[in-house]
């Protein structure tokens, strides 16, 4: 399997649909995606039942990103919000994440807590802290097979101009992959990549409901980003099945009504690997029986 440097040097466009769970990533994976993004804001939504301003812990990440690893292997990138902490704490929580299994680590500029990237009365770090983070990240990991992501929230908090030189400072820094958040319009999207595809590979982020127009994968491209993940649209229909289910449960008393839009028991077990596991299973009693 191609890394994710790989694939980001060369068309096409790297689509990433967004993960919080080892079910979620096998999903993405069996669907044929080249990578998964593995979504803090996700993780919070399923995991806690709550929205996207800090709450989670650096431990609660890598614990669930060890979990997708060893379920899956294509290249993983791994939201880390602040890198929970000052430059120190962004070195401890590279290490970690790159033993969990990250392909990539994205670190955001942020003040703590942070929040979503497209709510409002985000704050932010100045410049320099952020460079000297993204300069520790690079010195904390393991090899350059371990992509660090630089993000900026400075849109919304600093204005487009502001948004950019803070991506040029971070791209100067040595950052694999550039991530300007929640672009407003069309024009400054196509400015983005203007001023820094071909020179560092920049990433969109599609939010359905959020501040950045939608587009999909050929056109991004075409404008010439390198990778576009889908954060949270996999928890949102997860949410919108479920809220069908239960109203189909509670009205009818039985899921009936709503068998054609699931998987049945079999189904399930064969997407998860039941069967190859309890064949596993038996090689191994075979071999003890063998040796009584």
């Amino acid at each position: 399997m191609p890394s994710l440097r790989t694939l980001l040097a060369q068309p096409p466009i790297v689509v990433a649909p967004g993960c919080y769970d080892a079910l979620s990533a096998l999903m993405i994976e069996r669907a044929g995606f080249p990578a998964a993004y593995f979504s803090g804001a996700s993780l919070a939504y399923t995991r806690f039942g709550r929205p996207d301003i800090g709450l989670i812990a650096m431990d609660e990440v890598v614990e669930t990103v060890a979990a997708v690893r060893e379920r899956v292997a294509l290249p993983l990138i791994v939201d880390c919000d602040t890198g929970f902490g000052n430059a120190l704490n962004v070195m401890r929580t590279v290490k970690a994440m790159a033993r969990a299994g990250a392909s990539a680590i994205q670190l955001e500029d942020q003040t703590s807590p942070k929040r979503c990237g497209h709510l409002a009365d985000k704050g932010l770090i100045d410049t320099r802290e952020m460079t000297g983070k993204l300069k520790a990240a690079l010195d904390a990991r393991p090899s350059d097979e371990v992509l660090i992501i630089a993000r900026t929230d400075a849109i919304a908090v600093e204005g487009f101009a502001a948004a950019l030189d803070r991506a040029e400072a971070y791209a100067q820094a040595g950052a694999d992959l550039l991530f300007i958040e929640a672009p407003r319009n069309d024009d400054e999207l196509a400015a983005i990549a203007r001023r820094f595809a071909g020179r560092v590979p920049v990433m969109a982020n599609m939010v359905e409901g959020g501040k950045t127009p939608l587009k999909d994968a050929a056109a991004l491209q075409a404008l010439g980003f390198a990778l576009v993940i889908f954060p949270g649209g996999t928890v949102r229909a997860l949410a919108h099945a479920l809220t069908d289910y239960f109203a189909s449960l509670h009205q009818h008393g039985t899921t009936a009504p709503y068998r054609n839009r699931m998987l049945d028991f079999a189904a399930l077990n064969e997407l998860i690997g039941t069967p190859e596991m309890l064949a596993l299973g038996r090689r191994y009693d075979s071999e003890r029986r063998a040796q009584e």
